[in-house]
C-alpha cells in the first residue's frame, strides 16, 4: 500500500514539529509549510492525501486557502482538517462552511489528531473504491452515489464530504426522521463529539447549496431532520 502523503500548514514552528513528528511515527510522508501561499502552490502540484491546516495564518488565511482549494478541480477532493486556537463556534462553522472536512482545536492531543486523520483518509478511500452506480432521484434532486455527484434543479452542486453524506442519508429513506445523533454517527462514526448546533449549521449550509430543493430537508421539532416525500 502506498504511503499516504500529508501536508501540515501552521505558522508556529513547535506545532509543525509536534504534528510532523507524530505523523511520521505513524508511517505517513509529511511536508510542512508556514504560509498559506506556499501551501496552496504545493497542494496544487503535489496532490496530497490530506491537509492539516491552521485557521489563523499570516497573509493568506486558512479559510481562504480552503476556499481556493475547493474551487479548483485539481484540489477540490483533498480532505482538510482545520487546526484552530479559537474555541468559538463561529470560527469552526466558518471553516466547515468553506469546505473543511473536520477540525481539531488547540491545544490538542496528537493521538486525537492522528485518529481523525486515519478516519478521514479511510472514508475517502472507501469512496474511491465504491463502484456503486446507483442514482437516487427525488423530484428535481439527483444524488449519484458512485460519482459523488448531486444535481439540484438541473445544476451541479458542490458539497463537502459531510454535506454529501448527510444528504445521502436523508434521501435513502425519504420521510424517515433522523435524530442529530444518528446523523453524526452516519457521517463521522460512533462516539464522535459534535454538538447539536454543529449539525444544525450543517443542515442550514446544505439547504442553501441545494437552492430550490433545499426546503425539502424538513426540521422535525424536538427530534431531527427528514427529506420530504413527494
Amino acid at each position: 500500500m502506498p504511503v499516504k502523503y500529508i501536508m501540515v500548514v501552521d505558522d508556529e514552528e513547535d506545532i509543525l514539529e509536534l504534528v510532523s513528528y507524530n505523523l511520521i511515527r505513524e508511517g505517513y510522508r509529511v511536508s510542512c509549510f508556514e504560509t498559506g501561499e506556499k501551501a496552496m502552490k504545493a497542494a496544487l502540484f503535489e496532490n496530497p492525501d490530506l491537509i492539516v491546516l491552521d485557521l489563523m495564518l499570516p497573509g493568506l488565511s486558512g479559510l481562504e486557502v480552503t476556499r481556493q482549494l475547493r474551487r479548483d478541480k485539481k484540489s477540490a477532493h483533498i480532505p482538510i482538517i482545520m487546526l484552530t486556537a479559537k474555541g468559538e463556534e463561529a470560527d469552526v462553522v466558518a471553516g466547515l462552511d468553506m469546505g473543511a472536512d473536520d477540525y481539531v482545536t488547540k491545544p490538542f492531543s496528537p493521538k486525537i489528531l492522528n485518529a481523525r486523520i486515519k478516519a478521514l483518509i479511510r472514508r475517502k478511500a472507501d469512496e474511491a473504491h465504491d463502484q456503486e452506480s446507483d442514482e437516487i432521484v427525488i423530484g428535481d434532486l439527483s444524488v449519484h452515489t458512485g460519482r459523488h455527484q448531486v444535481i439540484a434543479a438541473g445544476q451541479v452542486v458542490d458539497l463537502t464530504y459531510s454535506e454529501f453524506q448527510l444528504l445521502l442519508l436523508l434521501c435513502k429513506r425519504p420521510g424517515w426522521v433522523f435524530t442529530r445523533n444518528q446523523i453524526v454517527d452516519a457521517i463521522h462514526g460512533e462516539n464522535y463529539a459534535v454538538t447539536d448546533r454543529s449539525v444544525d449549521v450543517l443542515v442550514v449550509g446544505l439547504r442553501k447549496k441545494l437552492g430550490t430543493c433545499g426546503p425539502a430537508i424538513e426540521t422535525v421539532r424536538g427530534i431531527g431532520y427528514r427529506f420530504k416525500e413527494n
